[in-house]
């Protein structure tokens, strides 16, 4: 791969569906509030690095700046949040940073910082909103999250968590539509979503904040496509997948102590072979 880190193939393509999604569905996005988003980030882990690396060096524990995991996290929030103050975009990217220095459980943190900082966002500010039909639902949409998506969870390994969610959230959507005696373009108008594909291959697959092991993920996964579709069609919460990666992401937790497995990790490969390697570790 020509760049080092997979994780910079991720910032890639987030960036490209920013500026796809700006050129080609006209957003009501404004440029400062994406310059907000990525300097509160990129300072807030910065800070918070630093602080806890003073305190860590007395324990031989130094911790350097993870810039790339605070862009991640920027991008993300630039997508999916929408704020008519530029004070909000900064509430919601200081907490998604903070969330993965205060909920950690054995230095793991179980909250997705894009989905906390969002969350926070509309639950503590009067101006925050999501739109999930944003992407509406052209077909080449799909094709190329999946192709990029798709790539990134080669690298990982985590598409049995992409498969899982979007596997039993079609089902259940597939039993309510045959159930409702509706016609099947209404399934596929339901399902036919740029976001939810987002979602399901750059948010809820995270390696950092999913369960360790694979039967672990799976069920979590299930699970949160169950939530999903509760909360979206017996209480009409149009955000309803957001809300249900929130409310179970500290369920990744228990998961972990059921199904004992190794904890992700990124690590760099020498910078002459080119490739990132993906390496897991206790």
């Amino acid at each position: 791969m020509l760049l080092k880190d997979i994780r910079d193939y991720q910032i890639l393509f987030l960036g490209l569906f920013l500026v796809l999604g700006i050129g080609t569905r006209d957003w009501t996005l404004r440029p400062e509030l994406i310059g907000v988003a990525i300097a509160t980030s990129l300072a807030t882990q910065l800070i918070l690095s630093v602080v806890i690396g003073h305190w860590s060096l007395a324990n031989d524990k130094g911790q350097s700046p993870n810039f790339r995991s605070a862009l991640i996290t920027s991008l993300g929030l630039s997508l999916l949040l929408r704020a008519d103050h530029w004070t909000t975009m900064a509430i919601a990217a200081v907490l998604a940073i903070v969330s993965k220095f205060i909920f950690q459980v054995g230095d793991k943190h179980f909250f997705n910082p894009a989905n906390f900082g969002i969350i926070s966002a509309l639950i503590l500010t009067p101006d925050a909103w999501v739109s999930p039909g944003q992407w509406g639902e052209e077909w080449w949409y799909g094709l190329l999250f999946l192709g990029t998506g798709g790539m990134i969870l080669q690298r990982i390994g985590r598409w049995d968590t992409t498969a899982a969610f979007l596997g039993s959230y079609s089902l259940l959507e597939a039993i309510r539509n045959f159930w409702l005696g509706w016609t099947w373009d209404v399934y596929w108008h339901r399902l036919m979503s740029g976001s939810l594909l987002l979602f399901a291959l750059f948010m809820i697959t995270d390696p950092r904040s999913i369960p360790n092991s694979r039967i672990g993920r799976v069920v979590w996964a299930i699970c949160i496509a169950g939530l999903t579709f509760i909360l979206r069609n017996y209480f009409f919460v149009s955000t309803a997948v957001f809300w249900a990666l929130f409310i179970l992401a500290p369920l990744s937790i228990l998961l972990d102590v059921f199904w004992l497995a190794p904890r992700f990790a990124w690590q760099e490969k020498d910078e002459e072979a080119g490739v990132e390697l993906l390496t897991q570790h206790s």
